[in-house]
């Protein structure tokens, strides 16, 4: 069963800080704790020719890039973001972010290894062409692609039964709002996915929030093989709680909030060496089953390659926002 919202655009997503990721109000942060998972093997290094033609080479293998986390005000106080013009006399925001290189590894020839229950982000290869080419009218990509998309999570989403949209973003290089977004992020906390359900689905809520449910993501490249500004995703399974910092953005009429990241050495960062456009990405911002514990939450980012070549056309992507039940 599909239930989509109305479109409506999302002011978080115009930040001139350029942290899009979807916020509602709530704040908590922590989950229970599981067993760690094994690390898998990673692909041999390559700069290798692209899974599909292209007139440019697609960089593959471990990579070193600099990602932007998050870092408190220095004075203790709660972190914020007016998404809106600031009142006079207050920061737009007062926090900042502090740079850090990372070694992110490439799922390529790896993916199965890779789950939304151990890791928090699941690779899907050779989903069929969309019926959707134009990319450019809201309405039409809600009555096109997102069926698919419903088709998609529940045939991959262990238990799934019902999926609820509300928001899809499409980033382009020429659209300054909409550009990837360069900053460490997860797009909700725990508690703000509560306030999720019970923000679209008011009659239902008590009811859906007794069982399963979670906040899922599907990325996907539009103009792939991606070889600019890739998706970087942590491993669930090493990010800490105490890593995730609640961020207030502030409505004019309302307070979200979403999840800054602190870095720490012990996370292992991970990308999709030229990701095509028959394939997807599963990123899950949230989990309520507490024996997948922390693993129910995925940092991501977009991140420069420095062996990206320079014909590489600017990455183009769309990333629909859903919750699933089950």
């Amino acid at each position: 069963m599909t239930t989509a919202a109305p479109l409506n655009p999302t002011a978080i997503h115009n930040l001139s800080s350029g942290e899009r990721s979807e916020a509602t109000p709530a704040a908590s942060l922590a989950a229970p704790n599981a067993a760690p998972t094994a690390a898998p093997t990673a692909p041999s290094p390559a700069t290798a020719p692209s899974l599909a033609t292209a007139a440019y080479p697609i960089p593959r293998g471990p990579v070193t890039s600099t990602l932007s986390f998050h870092q408190s005000p220095p004075d203790g106080s709660a972190p914020f973001n007016y998404v809106e013009q600031q009142p006079q006399g207050q920061p737009q925001r007062n926090f900042d972010d502090i740079k850090a290189d990372v070694e992110i590894h490439d799922v390529r020839g790896n993916e199965s290894h890779f789950s939304l229950d151990r890791n928090a982000f699941q690779p899907i290869s050779a989903v069929p062409p969309s019926a959707e080419r134009e990319w450019a009218d809201d309405e039409h990509i809600k009555a096109v692609y997102y069926p698919e998309v419903e088709r998609l999570l529940l045939e991959h989403v262990p238990g799934a039964s019902r999926v609820f949209f509300f928001d899809h973003t499409i980033r382009r290089p020429k659209d300054a709002a909409r550009a990837p977004v360069l900053r460490v992020h997860v797009d909700q906390t725990a508690a703000a996915a509560e306030a999720r359900v019970r923000r679209h689905l008011p009659d239902e809520a008590d009811h859906l929030l007794k069982s399963r449910y979670r906040i899922i993501n599907v990325w996907r490249p539009l103009n792939g093989p991606v070889a600019s500004f890739p998706l970087a995703m942590a491993d669930g399974a090493t990010v800490a709680d105490e890593d995730l910092v609640s961020v207030e953005h502030r409505y004019p009429d309302r307070t979200g909030y979403t999840a800054g990241v602190r870095h720490n050495p012990n996370q292992r960062w991970h990308y999709w060496s030229g990701m095509t456009d028959d394939e997807r990405l599963l990123l899950k911002c949230f989990d309520s089953d507490a024996t997948v514990g922390r693993w129910g939450r995925v940092p991501h980012t977009a991140f420069e390659d420095p062996r990206t070549p320079e014909n590489a056309p600017g990455r183009e992507s769309i990333e629909v926002r859903t919750l699933v039940f089950g």
